[in-house]
């Protein structure tokens, strides 16, 4: 349906215009959408709809668009993603028609998913698996044994939409390829709809980042600060990092040395408790420390419920 404008040259002038204009408004009227918008306000006359010509056709020709929508990267009306309404008010017993734009569905959707990723940040983490598409029913029927831990999972996310952010976080701990990084995601995204923040970190690739921060303190610290503060903070693949005793003592000691009793904090590795604790007392630089090990391990053993994450190897799978 052409512009009305490009009508209205080819309109006759004169008397035939206006001839013309009864006729385009004859068809206008029979629209079932302006039938049903009439309905619902009989003190509209002819001469109001006449009047307002141009907000009429423009609310048909955006409902047949919408009608037959074609996705909204597609989207043929004038402002994309919004389409028009009529409004009638009566104004010391006069009419008044009013038009406005109004967001489509898909519009809503999208601009409520970038609003949900707005509120997660994520480090050396695929983007794609923050954004995918989550099933919590395949999370329990494709691998019976992690069912126990996925539904755990399920009710912390519960229990924080109900009562607010915990203190106390997760350990999702298992072979490679489990799901363990897929039901963090998860998480995330779900308590984003909550509004709450949050940020994934995948350890191995942060702790080489870090290092090279040396040179740039404001960028650290900065980088720091935001892990202290994300209402959930998922440190991803702990333990397989190439661990300096300075970041491990004054970064993740210092971020977990805030958190906790604060914030909650998550892990996903393929060590226990006790594995991690060894990995933490040991640097290539001083040896065994197994005191700086066992404090950094007081800041996360207390504040984790250990869960194991059992199964196949995913990864790779289609």
């Amino acid at each position: 349906m052409e512009s009305l404008g490009e009508l209205l040259k080819r309109w006759p002038l004169g008397a035939g215009m206006q001839a013309e204009a009864e006729r385009h408004l004859d068809a206008l009227l029979e629209e079932p959408a302006v039938r049903e918008f009439r309905a619902r306000h009989p003190e509209l006359t002819r001469r109001d709809l006449r009047l307002n010509l141009n907000r009429i056709y423009q609310y048909v020709k955006e409902q047949r668009h919408c009608a037959a929508c074609p996705g909204l990267d597609r989207c043929p009306n004038d402002i994309e993603g919004y389409y028009t309404v009529l409004e009638c008010e009566v104004q010391s017993d006069k009419a008044q028609l009013y038009d406005r734009k109004v967001p489509c569905s898909l519009l809503k959707a999208r601009q409520a998913e970038q609003q949900l990723r707005s509120r997660v940040r994520s480090f050396y983490i695929d983007e794609s698996a923050l954004g995918g598409s989550f099933s919590p029913t395949e999370m329990v029927t494709l691998e019976p044994e992690r069912s126990a831990a996925v539904n755990h999972l399920f009710k912390y996310i519960k229990t924080t939409r109900e009562n607010g952010l915990q203190k106390r976080g997760l350990y999702l701990v298992g072979p490679f390829g489990t799901g363990k990084t897929y039901l963090m995601c998860y998480m995330l995204h779900e308590l984003a709809k909550s509004g709450l923040s949050g940020v994934i970190v995948y350890v191995p690739e942060f702790v080489e980042d870090v290092k090279s921060m040396l040179d740039e303190p404001a960028r650290l610290r900065e980088t720091i600060e935001l892990m202290k503060q994300t209402d959930l903070l998922v440190f991803d693949d702990i333990g397989a990092e190439n661990l300096s005793p300075w970041v491990r003592d004054h970064v993740m000691g210092t971020i977990l040395n805030y958190r906790m009793n604060r914030k909650p904090t998550f892990y996903t590795s393929n060590h226990d408790l006790d594995a991690l604790e060894r990995h933490f007392s040991f640097t290539n630089k001083d040896g065994e420390e197994a005191h700086k090990g066992q404090r950094l391990m007081d800041r996360i053993r207390p504040f984790v419920d250990r869960l194991w994450i059992g199964g196949g190897n995913k990864r790779g799978l289609t």
